[in-house]
């Protein structure tokens, strides 16, 4: 995992008080920087007026397109930031994939991700306080929260969460930080309830067929139906984020050529 590098962290730091702005703003910004080369930017940051996009030498949008002021602000930050990502080291690769800095007084700290999903892999970013934990696992889109021993599971659709930031209330008041800003969870789909058992998620990936009874004595069905019934279970962990695509298409394929 990318993270900033001490001087990166600093660099947008004074960049964002130079601007009046929020240093995640300011991040979140070099991110799009970043993934447009240097060249162009396309983000979506409610500090910059929501959906807007840059072009080195060409045309700034703004979502308040009225507003002249905003639309120089964020032409002169792109161009500063492009410059930066042209002729300063600002990020570096990390070990362990630690969390993203948080802002200042979130009061988050790193998680060690010990009782995740292990279906899921290693988290890229995760944090905790108090009785609320999260995890983002990048590679499979997955965002898992748990409050009070509650867990739920997002899916996090085209959104790369890097932090957290801190709210008053309950967990539908916190909001993560993404490569285009802000996310709120309610803007999340869930593929996973909490249940109503405070124990954890158990770290095991769900084998539905392993005792699967394709006899027709104790069921009263033709093994054709319980087949296609236990394809249809599979379906549903995978849908859940509890198997892997792998994993699912092998257990299909063994399940059909039983048929």
């Amino acid at each position: 995992m990318k993270a900033l590098t001490n001087e990166g962290q600093q660099l947008v730091e004074d960049i964002a008080a130079k601007y009046n702005l929020q240093a995640a703003t300011v991040e979140s910004l070099l991110n799009a920087v970043i993934s447009g080369n240097g060249t162009m930017a396309q983000f979506n940051i409610p500090e910059l007026g929501g959906s807007g996009q840059w072009m080195k030498g060409g045309m700034t949008m703004v979502g308040d397109m009225f507003n002249n002021s905003l639309r120089t602000t964020v032409d002169k930050l792109c161009s500063e930031l492009s410059n930066l990502v042209s002729t300063k080291l600002l990020f570096e690769e990390t070990a362990e994939m630690p969390e993203k800095k948080q802002q200042a007084g979130s009061g988050f700290s790193a998680d060690s991700g010990s009782s995740w999903p292990s279906i899921f892999g290693s988290p890229t970013s995760s944090g905790s306080q108090n009785d609320f934990r999260y995890a983002y696992f990048a590679r499979v889109k997955r965002l898992v929260i748990e409050e009070n021993g509650k867990r739920t599971i997002y899916d996090t659709k085209h959104h790369d969460i890097t932090g957290i930031s801190q709210q008053q209330g309950s967990v539908n008041s916190y909001k993560f930080t993404s490569q285009d800003g802000p996310v709120d969870l309610s803007s999340l789909t869930i593929i996973s309830e909490p249940s109503v058992q405070t124990q954890p998620t158990p770290e095991i990936a769900y084998d539905v067929t392993s005792t699967a009874d394709l006899s027709t004595e104790n069921h009263g069905h033709n093994p054709q139906d319980i087949i296609m019934a236990t394809i249809e279970k599979v379906n549903m962990l995978f849908e859940k984020g509890q198997i892997t695509e792998a994993e699912f298409k092998a257990k299909k394929q063994e399940l059909l050529e039983k048929l």
